[in-house]
């Protein structure tokens, strides 16, 4: 991956001019759908780098980012915000619209245990990645049943269970359903022949509004 020059102020400009109207961030300039989970962990949409400096001050030590390593301009000036700043940046990617896979959810039970506290989890929008890994964090971490810590996915922060990305939410209901009352961890369920994420992803269906307001209207990553 080759990183832009960003001491150069004509490059870093070019940088900003594209993150700030090709990756939305517009939007976000006062919109940050930032909501902690608890005293350790707050999750939002992509911050900014200034963004960043000011969640610095209020403590946070690591970011964790669930869009994964890009070779894309939110990606350049987020690691280059977090080396300045002195912020642990962790990269994490999670799908919006495909079921998750047991490696990312080991992965993502690893990190809780491991990252050093408090924390910032971020998507773009902040709304379906952000809510599924707050939700692990509250099953993980937190010791809370999947049937209360998946109400982190929910309108409350922009979340839409009637399009694709609803997927997500049937997989934790699905579990919270049938193998949690039988003392069935997650990690178990997902490792087992019942639970195919390649599987679950073709099957679910979701409505046609729903695909209508999250692909073409909001047009979600």
């Amino acid at each position: 991956m080759s990183f832009p020059d960003l001491s150069s102020p004509y490059d870093r400009f070019k940088v900003l001019w594209s993150y700030f109207w090709g990756d939305h961030a517009f939007i976000r300039l006062s919109f940050t759908n930032a909501h902690w989970i608890d005293a350790n962990l707050v999750r939002s949409n992509q911050p900014s780098p200034r963004q960043l400096a000011w969640w610095k001050r209020q403590g946070i030590r690591t970011v964790i980012n669930l869009r994964g390593v890009r070779d894309e301009p939110y990606y350049w000036l987020e690691r280059d915000a977090c080396e300045k700043l002195g912020l642990k940046l962790v990269d994490a990617p999670l799908d919006s619209r495909d079921a998750p896979t047991l490696d990312r959810i080991e992965n993502a039970k690893l990190i809780f245990e491991t990252i050093e506290y408090p924390a910032l989890i971020h998507c773009k929008s902040g709304a379906d990645r952000a809510g599924l890994m707050a939700a692990l964090y509250r099953y993980f971490r937190l010791g809370q049943p999947m049937g209360v810590a998946k109400s982190e996915l929910s309108r409350r922060t922009l979340h839409n269970r009637e399009g694709k990305t609803g997927v997500l939410d049937h997989v934790l209901e699905t579990y919270a359903a049938e193998a949690e009352p039988k003392g069935i961890g997650l990690l178990e369920w997902m490792g087992c022949k019942a639970y195919c994420p390649v599987e679950t992803t073709r099957t679910f269906r979701a409505k046609w509004w729903g695909d209508l307001l999250v692909e073409r209207i909001l047009r979600r990553e």
